[in-house]
């Protein structure tokens, strides 16, 4: 099934139903909207194009993709326009009663292989399931505010949910452009199982004097790192779903959930809270200790003692869903867990309903901080290896941890006589999109360019154990690679790509050069040339270009993609090290032919002179580090001469240099923030 030609209907077009039928319609699903009536479905259509119209004034939209989305979906007071979605999904008021009788409705309505998702914050998949005939074909899609901008979405499989269904709708979310986490049937799922009580606290705080609403505002936003307090997001999202949301949560798990009293008169005057006023600082800390300490405990006794989620779910719920920079695990091990279990258990003794978790004591008592899966590993049944990246929020990119933990996961499957062919995916929509520059730019600063350097080379080496593995190694091209990601690409055997995969280099637009092999394995892939032009350029080549080319060995679609990969993973093929190509590939000629003639002082100053189809591209030199463009092309030229080994040695000798250099500084340092001025220097 090709994700993309089926159709997503969406009942309920209020703000949520509205905004998730958007985002569907955004990223190319046929896509059905369903209210009780036609002037809620005409509020409903007015609610999406008012969405994209601020998108086209924000130049997020053309007003040509504005009208292709709209054209995508198809707004209905009739449920029978639902018949032949591959899933459906609720977006209505929060009742048990009405979620039922839509629910037994929809289920007798529509063909059984039809998945119905509910998208409920407050009730059990279970208890809407229970209606239905077909109760294996009911799962939870919690999605989070506003659903055509938040990625996070939160899947949940009642205990009657078929695993196909569930598979289903999981990858419906990733074609989608979503964060899917995987939550078990549990009140507040995931998230809000410790945003709700957060919120609570913030409450509590105010009601007891400890700070007022102003400072408790600061004091979080200081503390988590986020651009709105609790009360601001309340006032944002509404106060009454706050006050629902709590009570919920407080009938199912205890007092400590319940909702605090200070909320109660301002949903009843249906008012916002007050934000104005100073903070006052000396009381921050204590503020940061009693929120900080209702989400870690929250957090892991949903981790350890419930089993809701992993620990790596629980943080990237966090992450992408309320945008905090870190979630509840990695903020412990960043201050410490004895530091947080202090905080647990000052909470305990204010909260006679609050347990201290027996896995916080057990690491904190220690301070031995908390094993976070950035990278996975497993063997499939029929021999496959596969490693994932789990950092979909970061588009997988490359630091020291993810590196490490790389090397562990493939010196594992290499070793394992059980696994007959290794596969390298990403989660969301990159593969690995290079290197994680935040961390250079801290290394420059600390004048610590050595460290920068063993980074590079330890990558390095890893990337050539899974050049040389005797295990066939292939790279699952479902989205975005650039830089380090093209180049760990480019170390497997093959390379699979859905049509939504490409690959570039742009490096020499941020002042340095690939340093993991990039400049090497791009030219035995495709010839001196081409590399020349992909690397000198930063041009991105799609799936299909790629494979015009050299760099990608196979395009299928979407839903054959899996299939694909373990196949080239199970042929017992491997790719051996050869000399760069000496002819250009079929359609590439000029562009072969004038980069093989092309100097680089000519390319870099925008004088190559060959043609309207081609200046465009190679005028992207014209923007890049000339020291970085230098460098890089020397070490393409030398493929020609020298061996993978040599070749990769030069390019890491060649990193203390370009590291130390003032473009490198400049471009890294102004990455996403301003075009670099670059002095050569």
């Amino acid at each position: 099934m090709d994700l993309k030609t089926v159709a997503v209907g969406v009942v309920g077009a209020g703000n949520m139903g509205a905004g998730i039928a958007q985002k569907y319609a955004t990223e190319g699903f046929r896509t059905v909207v369903v209210d009780v009536d036609q002037a809620a479905v005409d509020r409903g259509q007015q609610r999406v194009r008012a969405t994209l119209d601020e998108g086209v004034a924000r130049r997020i939209f053309t007003p040509e993709q504005r009208e292709a989305i709209l054209g995508r979906m198809k707004f209905s007071p009739d449920k029978d326009a639902l018949l032949g979605c591959a899933l459906v999904v609720e977006a209505v008021f929060e009742d048990l009663g009405v979620k039922q009788a839509l629910f037994n409705d929809l289920d007798a309505r529509l063909g059984k292989d039809t998945i119905l998702a509910t998208n409920t914050s407050s009730f059990y998949v279970d208890d809407v399931a229970q209606v239905c005939a077909h109760p294996e074909r009911v799962i939870g899609l919690h999605y989070f505010y506003h659903p055509a901008k938040n990625r996070l979405v939160e899947v949940i499989a009642g205990t009657q949910t078929s695993k196909q269904a569930f598979s289903t709708a999981w990858r419906i979310q990733e074609a989608c452009g979503k964060t899917p986490i995987d939550s078990k049937d549990a009140p507040g799922f995931v998230v809000n199982r410790f945003f709700v009580p957060w919120l609570n606290e913030a409450m509590r705080l105010v009601q007891e004097g400890v700070a007022d609403v102003a400072t408790v505002e600061a004091a979080a936003k200081q503390s988590f790192g986020v651009g709105m307090g609790p009360f601001e997001l309340m006032n944002v999202t509404g106060v009454p779903i706050t006050l629902h949301a709590a009570t919920t949560l407080g009938k199912e798990l205890g007092a400590f959930y319940a909702p605090c009293d200070l909320i109660r008169p301002v949903v009843g005057g249906k008012k916002s809270w007050d934000l104005s006023g100073a903070p006052d600082r000396a009381k921050f800390a204590a503020v940061a200790d009693r929120l900080w300490g209702v989400v870690w405990q929250v957090a892991t006794r949903l981790v350890f003692d419930e089993r809701v989620c992993t620990l790596e779910d629980c943080d990237l719920g966090a992450r992408v869903g309320l945008r905090w920079p870190k979630g509840p695990f990695q903020a412990m091990n960043d201050v410490g867990t004895r530091a947080a279990l202090w905080a647990v258990q000052a909470l305990a003794k204010k909260y006679p309903d609050v347990a201290v978790p027996a896995a916080l004591v057990e690491r904190g008592e220690k301070n031995e901080p908390f094993a976070i899966q950035l990278v996975t590993a497993r063997v499939d049944a029929d021999g496959t290896g596969v490693i994932t990246f789990c950092r979909p929020d970061a588009m997988n990119a490359l630091n020291e941890e993810v590196v490490a933990q790389l090397g562990r996961a493939f010196d594992s499957l290499a070793a394992d006589p059980a696994c007959k062919g290794i596969v390298i995916e990403g989660q969301g929509k990159a593969f690995v999109a290079g290197a994680d520059t935040k961390f250079f730019v801290e290394q420059i600063e600390a004048h610590d360019v050595d460290r920068i350097v063993r980074f590079a080379a330890g990558g390095q080496a890893l990337f050539a154990r899974i050049d040389v593995c005797p295990k066939p190694v292939v790279c699952k091209l479902h989205g975005l690679s650039l830089g380090g990601g093209s180049e760990l690409a480019l170390a497997c055997d093959w390379v699979v790509a859905s049509p939504r995969g490409s690959l570039g280099f742009p490096e020499t637009g941020i002042g340095i050069y690939p340093g993991l092999g990039g400049t090497q394995r791009s030219a035995r892939r495709v010839g001196v040339p081409l590399a020349r032009w992909l690397v000198l350029t930063g041009e991105t080549v799609d799936a299909k270009a790629g494979a015009a080319i050299g760099l990608v060995d196979e395009v299928v679609p979407a839903d054959a993609l899996d299939a694909a990969c373990r196949r080239w993973a199970l042929s017992g093929r491997t790719r051996a090290e050869a000399a760069p190509p000496t002819t250009p590939p079929a359609g590439f000629e000029a562009l072969w032919t004038a980069m093989t003639w092309i100097a680089l002082p000519d390319l870099l100053k925008g004088q190559a002179n060959v043609g309207p189809a081609l200046d465009k591209s190679l005028k992207k030199a014209t923007f890049k580090a000339p020291l970085a463009a230098i460098a890089a092309d020397g070490l393409i030229k030398q493929t020609a001469a020298s061996s993978l080994a040599d070749g990769l040695a030069a390019e890491t000798a060649g990193l203390p240099r370009i590291f130390s250099s003032q473009d490198a500084y400049e471009g890294l340092s102004t990455l996403g923030v301003r075009r670099p001025s670059f002095k050569g220097a």
